[in-house]
């Protein structure tokens, strides 16, 4: 199975980005699933279901979300509905939608996505989201119930998602990092084949400030003063994430590459078919 994962969609460049860019990557890459963290699609802070539909529309199987959930108001009813988007599992225990679920690709094979949120530098405390991940992998152990399975870890800490990394090898096809919207250079094959990215990047314009418009956050931090309220910046977006393929049999990762496409990052991508 070739899966496709995409980083954190910051704003209008962004969507535009996932909308021009992801049609033409299924068909060339041949992508059976792909999923998309949706969480800042939205004027750089949640997720409207406008926006997810778009998401939705220009491919991405499966949006997951993040610490900025519940930022769009009407993503409280839209993760009810919406049964594609995948909310973090350790998130309060009333809030609604799902943080898993067990998907079908166009042929029919079984891909489990779930998202839970780091502790480390998090504003809110969350619950635990090792025994949050412990408890949905043991009802579906890969190879089994699901063909794949995707794990997006939204924390700020690289060290706890790579202590996530380890605790799923071997029982997850793909641990990947979100939240920090800049792409790390580790991606690997754990031991027991599962593929990993401390983080997955940002889908969005990098001649800014970790996809806001330079201006503020400099302000900020040069004088310590706000003066107004961040803007996603509007230049030409990097499309950034990881291509992972996996064996169908025992739901092991057999490939990983990192993907950034347009905008300022230096290309990259899987190999060409030999």
């Amino acid at each position: 199975m070739k899966l496709l994962f995409l980083g954190d969609v910051m704003g209008r460049a962004g969507r535009q980005a996932v909308q021009d860019r992801l049609p033409a990557l299924r068909q060339d890459w041949g992508l059976d699933f792909v999923v998309v963290n949706g969480e800042n699609a939205s004027n750089g802070a949640g997720l409207t279901a406008a926006h997810a539909q778009l998401l939705f529309d220009a491919g991405a199987d499966c949006v997951t979300l993040g610490d900025h959930a519940f930022d769009q108001k009407d993503m409280l009813q839209a993760a009810e509905s919406e049964t594609r988007i995948i909310r973090p599992l350790n998130y309060a225990k009333v809030a609604p939608g799902r943080g898993f679920r067990l998907f079908e690709d166009r042929r029919g094979r079984k891909v489990l996505v779930l998202q839970v949120l780091g502790q480390v530098f998090m504003k809110r405390p969350f619950d635990d989201p090792f025994s949050h991940v412990e408890r949905v992998l043991k009802a579906h152990p890969l190879g089994g119930r699901a063909q794949a399975i995707v794990v997006d870890v939204h924390c700020e800490a690289t060290s706890e998602k790579m202590a996530m990394g380890q605790f799923c090898a071997g029982k997850a096809s793909l641990v990947v990092g979100t939240h920090t919207h800049v792409p790390t250079a580790d991606a690997q094959i754990l031991p027991g084949g599962t593929a990993y990215l401390s983080d997955a990047g940002m889908c969005g314009d990098y001649d800014s400030v970790i996809g806001m418009d330079k201006e503020e956050p400099l302000r900020r931090f040069i004088t310590g003063m706000p003066k107004a309220r961040f803007q996603p910046a509007l230049g030409e977006a990097t499309l950034s994430g990881v291509y992972v393929q996996t064996d169908d049999r025992t739901g092991r990762a057999t490939e990983i590459a990192m993907v950034r496409q347009g905008g300022r990052l230096s290309p990259a991508g899987p190999e060409p078919a030999r």
